[in-house]
């Protein structure tokens, strides 16, 4: 189980989407999620609509260089495709885009960017799944899905990435111990927490 910070490793919530969370989250070798908009033309850090002040992206780039580490980027805005490519390339990152808008994922697509596509209990066909290269589990009620949906996802080759349930309000105890034990050989399977921590020594 590869475990995503969401937002850094934060452990106020003051320190979500800053510097101090994303440096905490590669000392301690997670990956992450967090979320790209823009700004007067430039990428930076931002999950609600973008202030001056905000940090530029190149930054959290220059942190996940090299390290081997998941890097989830959420895109809170459409036209973001040939600046995200543009700042990726020539980069050693293992990173994906997710949450597009539809029209949008399909130029991510065309453009053969990563990206994973959304299954949930409202997204219940994922759009481009063919093309994905793989899917954003997500639950916004109780959880719908059990091992064997995970297990179709992973046998087609895809990614996935499951978020959990705090994320949402939610105790975590009610996903966290279906995923306990699931056999990942190839390393594709994700899980996107706020308490990365207690994952890693859950899932341990």
């Amino acid at each position: 189980m590869i475990i995503l910070s969401h937002r850094g490793f934060w452990r106020t919530p003051d320190e979500k989407n800053r510097p101090v969370a994303f440096e905490r989250t590669v000392a301690e070798a997670f990956g992450t999620e967090t979320d790209v908009r823009d700004l007067v033309g430039d990428l930076v850090v931002s999950h609600d609509p973008a202030l001056t002040g905000a940090q530029p992206w190149s930054e959290v780039l220059d942190l996940f260089e090299g390290k081997g580490l998941p890097l989830a980027v959420n895109v809170k805005s459409d036209g973001l495709s040939d600046a995200l490519a543009r700042a990726f390339a020539g980069r050693d990152i293992d990173w994906f885009a997710f949450d597009m808008s539809g029209p949008e994922t399909l130029r991510y697509a065309t453009a053969s960017l990563p990206f994973l596509t959304r299954h949930s209990d409202i997204e219940t066909t994922p759009i481009l799944y063919d093309q994905a290269a793989g899917v954003w589990l997500d639950s916004f009620g109780p959880i719908w899905f059990d091992r064997s949906v995970i297990e179709t996802h992973l046998a087609a080759g895809k990614r996935v990435c499951v978020v959990s349930p705090e994320l949402h309000g939610r105790d975590p105890d009610t996903l966290w111990p279906l995923l306990k034990g699931f056999s990942d050989t190839e390393g594709q399977l994700m899980l996107c927490t706020d308490r990365p921590d207690l994952a890693r020594s859950h899932f341990a």
